[in-house]
């Protein structure tokens, strides 16, 4: 490190240093501080892309019902849109792990548009079918087609065929469904009435400006960054 003036012996030593060895001295404490910018610029990038990140990817939905778990994935990345095919899939377990295909389960769909009353009828009944998804094989599927844009409940009911050994269960799965690429263009109520805007294919300003200020920032930090190397 380079020694301090004014410090008893230091002073008598600094007296002795080169100007070549101040220059470096000088360049090193530069080439520290510029490592802390860099730090910084790449936090505040980082800040940048999560904040522009307008679409973020939906966890698959939990339930659990005496010995059966049950996890709900709807393609494509949990987001469906009102008339468009979606395919929900089931991954059922037992304690332990175990995954129970639909072969060994007598499982049946329904979907219904919330609110809804006790005993009303399903809006939908979907044919479930063995699928393949991720890591499971044979498991409950279903393509489903929501009408509307807004909230709606999958329940899936399911008990034992005969050889397969766990408790019979019931599964309720809240989804949001938004707007269809064919409903961009005008206003329409969902499904619980509620008046929706349809979703404009446009990006909105923030979006747009956000990415700009933040490289904006980067530069003003850049820039002073430089001048004060350079001083």
């Amino acid at each position: 490190m380079f020694p301090q003036p004014n410090r008893g012996k230091s002073s008598l030593i600094s007296g002795s240093i080169s100007t070549s060895q101040k220059q470096r001295y000088y360049l090193f404490k530069g080439i520290s501080w510029n490592q802390g910018t860099i730090k910084y610029l790449l936090f505040l990038s980082c800040l940048v892309i999560s904040i522009t990140n307008i679409y973020p990817a939906s966890a698959h939905k939990v339930e659990v019902a005496g010995d059966v778990g049950g996890t709900l994935h709807i393609e494509p990345n949990d987001n469906p849109r009102a008339g468009e095919p979606s395919q929900a899939w089931f991954a059922l377990t037992r304690r332990g792990g175990r995954v129970i295909p639909l072969s060994q389960c007598n499982c049946q769909l329904a979907v219904y548009a919330e609110p809804y009353a006790a005993g009303e009828p399903p809006l939908l009944e979907p044919q479930l079918e063995p699928v393949a998804a991720e890591r499971y094989q044979g498991i409950p599927g279903a393509e489903v087609v929501f009408p509307k844009p807004g909230i709606y409940q999958l329940q899936l009911n399911g008990k034992p065929v005969s050889g397969a050994r766990f408790k019979p269960f019931e599964f309720k799965f809240e989804v949001t469904v938004a707007g269809g690429s064919t409903q961009n263009t005008q206003n329409l109520r969902d499904v619980n009435g509620d008046l929706v805007e349809g979703e404009s294919q446009q990006l909105p300003i923030w979006a747009i400006a956000l990415p700009i200020l933040g490289f904006i920032g980067i530069l003003i930090v850049v820039l002073r960054s430089m001048r004060s190397s350079g001083e």
